[in-house]
């Protein structure tokens, strides 16, 4: 294990910030909604980041990562113990997270809201104290769910899987979107894993065909559990980044998450650098890809298209 993991994993060691001063380089706080073990590839991905501007961990620069492991009500508390240590800034991960962090020092960011409506930036290219990236993988909805009839054409009622604390606008989407390809969605939360489980025997009680589920970091903690559930109970599903697909779910639809933790790390080592978030506008992926998991379409019975296997731009054996 990395000492950069190690570190995270006991939740900051109080000798980190000491050699911090002793070597006299910046710290920076990550806060994050997810779990250490399960975010591993998109931290190393942050990581790479900030090499790229010259910045290692553990040499030239210190980082203090604080997991909410999926309960959001911690990320307070986890935000006010970083800032009481003396930070250059705070990248965060997640709008819970965002939102916790608030702006006490500069702040950079992966959100998947629109951090101008939600009054986060000033504007996109002006962004003022904090910057980052607006992974706006939830207005991908109505796509997702597009793809997901073209690779089960039978399907005609979906779930939808949401965390009301994360947000319930997917649900209105998603709605709409299903009206128009003449199919119905059924909506269960949940917010804890006891309920993910209870929301998948209510929504197979249903009589549901496949599902979608909603962009969230605490989904995104949780998705082994979901793909599981979705393979036990036989349901096709697609879901908004690769690490679904990658760990057995059918199919995905959306931007790369991992590069997005990388232009975070990119945006970090600017600012150590001398430049001011301002000054940094607020990105939006360019780039989406359809990941496929090909041996889950084989398991669940599904032939996948000609069409999708030629558009893809992942296909896992």
């Amino acid at each position: 294990m990395r000492r950069r993991q190690f570190i995270g994993l006991v939740g900051g060691a109080a000798a980190w910030p000491l050699a911090a001063r002793a070597q006299q380089v910046p710290v920076v706080g990550f806060l994050s909604s997810r779990s250490p073990d399960e975010a591993t590839g998109h931290t190393n991905a942050f990581s790479r980041g900030l090499e790229e501007m010259g910045f290692v961990e553990g040499r030239s620069v210190a980082v203090e990562y604080r997991w909410a492991k999926g309960d959001y009500n911690q990320l307070p508390s986890l935000a006010a113990d970083l800032l009481s240590r003396p930070l250059a800034l705070m990248a965060a991960t997640g709008d819970p997270a965002a939102k916790a962090a608030g702006l006490k020092v500069p702040l950079v960011f992966i959100v998947g809201q629109d951090p101008v409506s939600t009054g986060l930036v000033d504007s996109m290219n002006r962004p003022g104290k904090a910057t980052g990236v607006n992974f706006f993988t939830g207005d991908l909805g109505g796509k997702r769910l597009e793809l997901l009839c073209t690779m089960v054409p039978s399907v005609r009622t979906l779930g939808l899987l949401l965390n009301p604390r994360f947000g319930i606008e997917p649900s209105i989407q998603l709605k709409q979107a299903a009206q128009t390809l003449s199919r119905e969605v059924v909506v269960q939360s949940a917010s804890t894993d006891t309920e993910i489980e209870a929301a998948f025997a209510a929504l197979v009680k249903t009589g549901v065909d496949g599902i979608v589920v909603q962009n969230d970091p605490f989904f995104d903690s949780s998705r082994r559990l979901i793909v599981a559930l979705s393979s036990r109970h036989r349901l096709p599903g697609i879901f908004h980044i690769r690490e679904f697909p990658a760990d057995g779910g059918l199919m995905s639809y959306g931007a790369s998450l991992a590069d997005s933790y990388r232009q975070i790390g990119v945006y970090v080592g600017k600012i150590l650098r001398g430049a001011k978030s301002d000054d940094l506008p607020v990105l939006r992926p360019t780039k989406f890809e359809m990941v496929i998991n090909v041996s889950t379409a084989k398991t669940l019975g599904l032939a996948v298209p000609q069409s999708m296997l030629i558009a893809a731009d992942e296909l896992i054996q």
